[in-house]
């Protein structure tokens, strides 16, 4: 009974994480990259890092607030396009206002 439950609970994680859009960024522009979070919201970016050996770089990016969840807000970020270093994004990350000291 408990793998069911696991087994289960892992599926719908999986699911989740496949509902973004995934999208190698190093080879479009800054305005293609735009156009995808105000068309789809939310997508999962990826890029080349450029100071660790070229590691995979990736994370998740909004076109705004509603893509956040109620504990996150949005702030802004950069990714390497093919025509900018840095292209300007969105993303979630933790919000420190509710947080105890």
């Amino acid at each position: 009974m408990k793998r069911l439950i696991a087994a289960l609970l892992m599926s719908m994680v999986a699911s989740s994480a496949f509902a973004v859009s995934r999208y190698e960024v190093s080879n479009v522009t800054c305005e293609t990259v735009q156009a995808l979070l105000r068309t789809e919201g939310e997508v999962i970016l990826v890029y080349r890092s450029r100071g660790i050996l070229g590691l995979p770089i990736y994370d998740r990016y909004v076109d705004s607030q509603k893509n956040c969840n109620a504990d996150e807000v949005v702030r802004g970020a950069g990714v390497p396009t093919s025509d900018k270093d840095y292209c300007p994004v969105r993303k979630c990350v933790e919000s420190q206002i509710f947080k105890s000291r």
